[in-house]
């Protein structure tokens, strides 16, 4: 990890250095353990804070657009899907962008982590496989890949898909037989169980859209949940509101979302708000085999018609 991190430091300083970009995206440690924030480098003194750990779970696609002159970016596999999918959406030009790829072996669940502890943890720092985390009462080293979070457990594209130039070696990408275990768990609930699920899903929903603002692809000028002629849905804490939020938002993300995670990194009550999008995303595979943000030359399947679309639904 410190031999990537040199690396961007290293790629981030010449880009400065020699004028091509006027700006580095990239991570920068937080203020307490196991946290690690955005951060836009533009001098070169400042260089020495950017980092790449295994807490940089937010996505930096997030942060690309309505960006003046060129930026570089710092882009795990995902982060550099949902570049694609900007690029293809009209939200950025690949022209401006310098992307620094660095292969991902995945994010680290921090909640999981903090579970193990009574008290708060001090510090944290990793070797390879190993995370080294410490509270004030004990100390704990654990196997990175059993605290892995969900959507990296189960990610297919660790690589990225579309950079300038890579920060470090390409690491084997994983095979399943069956990458959608948990949406074929919800899948077998009868209708009841199903509906039971998703109103416990929600019932600690305070309304922040952490979600929302974490998402790269939620970027519409105005969200409808803003909006007032008409109004979608009401802001109080009304539980159909709460629910129409969740549901609509996943629907706008079909076909679109890369499962990232970063919605279930901000959320501040620890809604696994992918059980709403995952199955869209199986959805998308079998009945289109889309995958969104690998191919810059093809739109999303929502976003084109074709006469070979699937129509069973029509009754």
């Amino acid at each position: 990890m410190d031999t990537c991190i040199n690396k961007i430091r290293e790629l981030s300083l010449e880009l400065l250095e020699k004028g091509e970009v006027e700006k580095v995206i990239g991570f920068a440690n937080g203020t307490i353990p196991m946290a690690t924030s955005p951060i836009a480098v533009t001098l070169k003194q400042d260089i020495e804070k950017l980092v790449f750990n295994s807490t940089c779970g937010l996505n930096l696609a997030n942060y690309i657009r309505n960006q003046k002159g060129k930026i570089a970016v710092i882009a795990k596999g995902c982060d550099t899907r949902n570049i694609v999918t900007h690029i293809i959406e009209n939200q950025v030009n690949r022209d401006q962008l310098y992307i620094i790829g660095v292969p991902c072996n995945g994010m680290i669940d921090k909640a999981k982590i903090a579970s193990l502890f009574d008290d708060e943890i001090i510090s944290f720092s990793e070797d390879g496989n190993n995370l080294n985390v410490k509270s004030s009462l004990k100390e704990e080293q654990v196997n990175k890949k059993d605290y892995l979070r969900e959507n990296c457990q189960f990610c297919t594209h660790r690589n990225p898909v579309i950079y300038d130039v890579l920060a470090a070696d390409l690491v084997e990408e994983q095979t399943f037989d069956n990458p959608y275990p948990d949406v074929e768990k919800i899948e077998a609930m009868d209708p009841d169980t199903k509906w039971t699920h998703f109103q416990e899903l929600t019932k600690n929903c305070i309304r922040c859209y952490a979600c929302r603002n974490a998402c790269p692809i939620c970027y519409c000028p105005t969200c409808f949940v803003d909006e007032s002629g008409p109004q979608w849905v009401g802001k109080g804490q009304d539980k159909t509101d709460v629910n129409t939020f969740h549901f609509l938002r996943a629907f706008h993300c079909a076909g679109r979302c890369t499962d990232c995670g970063a919605c279930v990194e901000a959320c501040p009550m620890d809604i696994n708000v992918r059980d709403f999008t995952r199955k869209l995303n199986k959805d998308s595979f079998e009945m289109f085999g889309w995958e969104a943000g690998l191919d810059l030359n093809k739109r999303p399947p929502l976003d084109t018609y074709s006469p070979d679309d699937p129509d069973n639904f029509i009754k």
